[in-house]
């Protein structure tokens, strides 16, 4: 159908909006120059000198690195390449090898040379944005818009950047048209975010400029060293402390969406359950009926600012999922602001029943969030301080009192915590013996060992990780595999096994300089029992499960310059008799029959295989039929699936109308039974319980797993 919009101009202007269009063109702010200032050179001197002496692999500033540093910090000023022409990144080529050499000297001034020629070449294209979205465009045409910038050269001519601008615009204007916005709705929406571009930039200081180019530095040395500004290290970085104090979520920037890095366990996002890891947040409105901001190309810190809030107070969130792409349908959640509760946080016991009859099995299961200690009572001497270990210590013996047949560890999404606690957790399971190897900046290995030969549970057992379960939790589950204590189930985790630690800049100040602000800086690195690291790879599961995410460059080994894996001399240990009851093979071939054809795992299969595909999209239509039927074909595909994930659950069909998965919309939220609004962790836990009742089934005599058939049919 024939779409161009020719009153589209008309009604703007009968709504006053032109006039504003053109007042911020003539209005457009124009940046001062920023300049490098004293205390900018004296942290770029200490930095060098603290991250020669005390990282971990000990990097020299040499030419690779000063290559590595121009690319990355070009790429943090426009990774998406619609500002700088090939002409400028040719100037820049002076710069590719003096950078370690200016670095040394503490002479930072290219990165402010550069970053000025950029606010310039920014208030071109935001003057270029306003002027064509006061154009008509026709949305009947076969064109593209390209998304994905990924080895794509630079563009050579202002009309090619001009012809990328206003195919970016006429996608924008479609974004919303589809979502419902009126014509007067979009142009004020697009107006105020293609200005926050501009004002973005103009509002940035000389430490700003400074905390980029030093990102550049250590993001070529590796992915967890990275510099803190004493103003915006806390508004820059969504710390814990922050996350606990709003939603619950861990917030980063990728292109110009905030993206949901992580949903802290105990937070008001964690229970609600509609918000998931890749989610980008593309708007935030106040109480319930309080008018959506779209904040898409906000910096992080003014979002985070919109997100936090007043206890108890109402925040609505519009969503971009990751599986429907950029030009997807965003869906609104409500939450309420809570702090995370360290209750909600700590360990927690269920029981799941397997089978039913005489071979009916209770599987224990202790989901554990993080790795936790109260350090200070422990300084202090108290008895009775909190513990992971003393926790899930109390849990056993209570699963234990209700006569479990095996017990199961979650560790999905746990992202590590104390080092210590990851050792003595390990002890309930094993008699002493090592647990943890520990190389450090000069090569020096120590190892960790549980010194207590009581052990907690010696019965069957398995723990559950995904891609998300990271450093101390990979030091659990490494061990309790090494020592063929477990089943290790689920999803190949993150693949963090080094060790960071915070250098205030100022103790190493030559001078009295003011506040400097602090680096983290990798110390040292993490190796199993069996001499291999947990770094880059992280730990296999003895049986991997189907999940919603299959793609294999996620964790440690996706980010750039991750350190390598590496090995050392294994560790003195012995085996344990459990080794000689797993039957692998038997309980994969079990598994596999199981998951074949089964509803919850093809839907998550579904789901991943949605969200591949919408990542490797190179470039969206602009048609706005062919874009209207790809959003209605994709709410068809996940309403089947949905509806027949909830039909195997027992659970109604959702109706056409709602189009949406009951995730998204929040149906049934409240029935903790069906759980289908966290349908990929249940359908894992329930298949984990399976596995380990197989295992359980195969120890107790050669015809117990025939019975169990029966029970499981």
């Amino acid at each position: 159908m024939h779409t161009l919009i020719h009153g589209l101009t008309r009604r703007f202007a009968r709504a006053g909006l032109v006039t504003t269009l053109f007042a911020a063109l003539a209005a457009a702010p124009s940046a001062a120059t920023i300049k490098p200032e004293s205390a900018q050179i004296g942290a770029a001197r200490v930095i060098a000198e603290l991250l020669q002496r005390f990282h971990y692999s000990r990097p020299e500033l040499t030419d690779a690195l000063s290559s590595q540093m121009l690319d990355r910090y070009l790429d943090t000023l426009d990774r998406n390449k619609h500002f700088f022409l090939q002409s400028d990144i040719t100037s820049f080529e002076a710069y590719r090898f003096q950078l370690d050499d200016s670095l040394r000297e503490a002479e930072i001034s290219p990165a402010y040379k550069i970053y000025n020629l950029y606010t310039d070449r920014v208030g071109n294209r935001v003057q270029y944005a306003l002027k064509m979205l006061a154009e008509p465009h026709d949305f009947s045409l076969d064109e593209q818009y390209p998304i994905d910038y990924e080895g794509r050269p630079w563009l050579g001519t202002v009309a090619a950047l001009n012809d990328l601008w206003r195919r970016r615009v006429k996608s924008d204007i479609l974004n919303l048209r589809l979502d419902g916005k009126t014509a007067e709705e979009i142009t004020e929406t697009l107006t105020e975010r293609y200005q926050r571009i501009l004002k973005r930039v103009d509002q940035h200081t000389a430490i700003d400029v400074f905390q980029m180019y030093i990102g550049a530095y250590t993001g070529a040395i590796d992915p967890h060293t990275s510099y803190f500004s004493p103003h915006n290290s806390e508004n820059f970085n969504i710390n814990m402390r922050l996350s606990l104090e709003g939603i619950g979520a861990s917030l980063s920037t990728e292109k110009e969406h905030t993206v949901v890095r992580k949903v802290i366990p105990g937070g008001p996002a964690h229970a609600d359950g509609r918000l998931q890891e890749g989610d980008r947040i593309v708007g935030v409105a106040q109480g319930e009926d309080g008018e959506m901001t779209d904040v898409v190309g906000w910096r992080l810190r003014d979002v985070v600012d919109l997100i936090r809030g007043p206890k108890r107070s109402v925040v609505r969130l519009s969503l971009l999922p990751e599986r429907v792409g950029e030009d997807g349908p965003r869906h609104e959640i409500q939450l309420v602001r809570d702090k995370v509760r360290l209750e909600e946080r700590a360990a927690k016991s269920s029981i799941i029943e397997v089978g039913a009859g005489p071979a009916a099995m209770k599987v224990g299961v202790i989901e554990l969030p993080i790795f936790y200690m109260d350090f200070e009572a422990r300084a202090r001497g108290t008895e009775d301080y909190r513990s992971s270990t003393r926790d899930v210590k109390t849990l056993i013996d209570g699963l234990q009192q209700q006569d479990i047949d095996g017990l199961l560890i979650d560790l999905r999404n746990n992202a590590g915590g104390s080092m210590l606690e990851a050792t003595e957790l390990t002890g309930l399971f094993i008699s002493e013996g090592p647990v943890v190897q520990v190389r450090n900046t000069r090569g020096r290995i120590r190892v960790n060992e549980d010194e207590d030969a009581a052990v907690a549970y010696d019965g069957p057992l398995a723990v559950l990780v995904n891609r998300n379960s990271a450093s101390s939790s990979e030091i659990f589950a490494a061990a309790i595999q090494d020592y063929s204590r477990g089943i290790i189930i689920g999803e190949t985790t993150f693949g963090k096994g080094t060790v960071q630690t915070i250098y205030d800049l100022d103790d190493y100040a030559r001078d009295e300089r003011g506040k400097l602000g602090q680096i983290k800086v990798t110390i040292a690195q993490y190796f199993r029992i069996n001499g291999d690291s947990t770094q880059h790879r992280g730990v296999r599961p003895d049986i991997p499960l189907p999940a919603a995410s299959v793609d294999g460059e996620r964790g440690e080994r996706a980010l750039d310059n991750a350190l390598p894996w590496a090995q050392v001399r294994p560790a003195e240990f012995t085996e344990t008799q459990y080794r000689l009851g797993l039957d692998m093979d038997y309980l994969r071939d079990r598994h596999r029959l199981r998951v074949t054809d089964d509803a919850g795992f093809e839907y998550l299969a579904a789901l991943g295989a949605e969200s591949r595909k919408a990542r490797e999209r190179k470039a969206v239509s602009l048609n706005e039929a062919t874009r209207k039927q790809e959003r209605q074909d994709l709410r068809r595909r996940t309403l089947a699936l949905e509806n027949r994930f909830r039909k195997s659950r027992g659970l109604p069909p959702l109706p056409p109308e709602d189009g949406d998965s009951a995730a998204q919309q929040g149906e049934d939220s409240q029935d903790d039974e069906a759980r289908v609004e966290t349908p990929l962790l249940a359908i894992e836990l329930d298949e984990a319980a399976n596995i380990l009742a197989d295992h359980i089934g195969k120890l107790r005599a050669p015809y117990a797993s025939n019975i169990h058939d029966e029970a499981m049919r």
